[in-house]
């Protein structure tokens, strides 16, 4: 099936581009999230007609993920979670707990937008990319601790 993209998809291409994707992949995800239209002769002369009003969209919408991009490159997240003696989690660390842990501080944002590029099922500090708009994607660190580990930074910056 053709489609012209309304919005830049990661991997497909940018808008305005007419590209070939699968009909369930049109039907179920960019038809009705708004990324795309049939490519049909009314749709094609609707997109040149629409063009900057889209572009102008899009960059307005850009320019606000940079906004909110600058704010939440400064947080650092940190997570309490019960792990083994070896330092591994019992479970891993899903991107719904990100998204609670970014909530706390301030900044929401969905679990579809958080990228963990490996499973986090251990002790330590990893980098999670989030992405707030197709052009506009920051990594945080997440610092993943037990609660003893927490009492002892705790401790730590009182007698500081």
């Amino acid at each position: 099936m053709q489609v012209i993209l309304l919005e830049k998809v990661e991997r497909l291409g940018v808008i305005g581009d007419v590209v070939d994707v699968k009909l369930g992949f049109a039907r179920n995800f960019l038809l009705p999230q708004k990324k795309a239209l049939r490519a049909t002769e009314a749709n094609l002369e609707y997109f040149k007609a629409k063009k900057a009003e889209i572009e102008a969209n899009n960059q307005k919408l850009k320019n606000e993920a940079e906004k909110f991009a600058t704010k939440i490159s400064q947080i650092s997240l940190v997570l309490t979670r019960q792990a083994s003696d070896s330092g591994f989690l019992f479970g891993s660390v899903r991107p719904s707990d990100i998204v609670e842990g970014l909530a706390e501080q301030g900044c929401k944002i969905s679990k579809g937008q958080v990228r963990i590029a490996t499973p986090i099922k251990a002790i330590g500090t990893y980098q999670v990319g989030v992405v707030l708009h197709p052009e506009v994607a920051v990594n945080i660190p997440v610092r993943i601790m037990t609660a003893q580990e927490q009492n002892v930074v705790l401790q730590e910056e009182v007698t500081e």
